[in-house]
């Protein structure tokens, strides 16, 4: 009999993100039960990422659990999101939430808009081999 393989994360979270979600969460007084990540049109280069407080779970969300907090994923940004790791950057001059994203082509001037195609089939493959 053939045993399931384990679906691998969409997104993966590092320590530093993590703690950052969870410090700004815990200042929340409403209902927040993860951070909801997307991508929207939009921005000189296509596309930009979307993060929200998450209050509720929708039924074809695809949820990550990583580094003790949940990340909530809209089903039509999977693709385009597969693969990619959420880091918490801070600098001299600014600090933010920066998505390495293997399938992000290209990134405005500006910081704001991304390009991105969505993951192909090898890419797929890859990742469900890790």
């Amino acid at each position: 009999m053939a045993t399931a393989r384990p679906k691998p994360k969409v997104i993966s979270v590092t320590e530093a993100a993590a703690g950052r979600v969870r410090e700004i969460m815990s200042s929340r007084d409403d209902e927040i039960i993860g951070l909801r990540i997307g991508v929207k049109n939009g921005g000189c280069a296509g596309m930009s990422y979307t993060m929200d407080y998450a209050t509720e779970i929708n039924p074809l969300d695809e949820i990550v659990e990583d580094q003790g907090i949940t990340v909530l994923i809209d089903p039509k940004a999977v693709l385009f999101l597969l693969g990619t790791q959420m880091d918490y950057e801070v600098s001299t001059l600014s600090s933010g939430f920066v998505f390495n994203n293997p399938n992000q082509t290209s990134a405005c001037g500006c910081g704001e808009s991304v390009a991105i195609t969505p993951a192909n089939q090898e890419a797929l493959q890859a990742l469900s081999a890790n």
